[in-house]
């Protein structure tokens, strides 16, 4: 028993990382998506392709195996109004590339539903649900929140929003500026100010504003290194 002590100790102090824990995670991230009406076929394909190539890039694998961990628990939820949320991908645990590539072909696979109006609020609502099933112990928290409007169905935002900080849950936002309005009518302010005032919460919350579908991708591999890396805001990969 003492020999197997002194081992431990030298391999510490070796800088040698103890073995990793299959109950643990860095972070538990529920990405929760918008398929409202707002969104049509190709954004609604251009948003699952965003995530699907983000979670499968090498470089975000390689911000997952460089936790302390080196692994994540990722669900991935759709949204419309008060009325729709549909846990797509319930809790898988992402340690590797081949964890990664299954995951993207999951989602690849996965059918789509769209509805109608925008309830950010039964989104955050239903992912601290989710998040309250996670099977693993995480040292962060974190509901990543991505939509084209406003809430306009069901309770203000604010509110769950605030409840889920109150349960140590971090909010971040991904707000698309849409050239297209929700049901041809303006936002009544502009969605990134929006998202800033009302969606995002908890500690170290941040927002990266994709300017149109197209960039859809890259905004979402941005902000997943920045989530799984705990990284400021200046040290994000271009």
């Amino acid at each position: 028993m003492r020999r197997r002590t002194l081992l431990a100790a030298a391999g510490i102090a070796a800088g040698i990382r103890p073995a990793r824990s299959e109950e643990a995670i860095d972070v538990s991230l529920v990405m929760a998506v918008d398929v409202s009406r707002s969104i049509d076929e190709d954004e609604a394909r251009l948003q699952r392709e965003g995530y699907r190539l983000a979670v499968s890039d090498p470089v975000v694998v390689a911000a997952i195996r460089g936790g302390m961990i080196g692994a994540v628990g990722l669900a991935y939820v759709e949204w419309a109004g008060i009325e729709y949320q549909r846990t797509v991908i319930p809790w898988r645990r992402i340690a590797n590339q081949a964890d990664a590539d299954a995951w993207a072909a999951e989602l690849a696979a996965a059918p789509r539903a769209s509805l109608s109006w925008t309830s950010i609020s039964g989104a955050i609502r239903h992912s601290r649900q989710v998040m309250a099933e996670c099977p693993w112990e995480a040292t962060r928290k974190v509901i990543d929140v991505s939509g084209d409007g406003v809430n306009n169905s069901g309770p203000p935002a604010d509110q769950q929003r605030d409840a889920a900080v109150a349960e140590g849950i971090t909010i971040n936002g991904l707000p698309i500026i849409n050239d297209r309005p929700t049901f041809g009518r303006l936002p009544p302010v502009p969605l990134d100010d929006y998202y800033r005032e009302n969606v995002i919460g908890g500690n170290g919350a941040f927002m990266i504003v994709a300017e149109d579908f197209e960039s859809f991708g890259v905004a979402v591999k941005r902000k997943l290194i920045r989530e799984i890396a705990n990284l400021p805001a200046g040290a994000i990969p271009a």
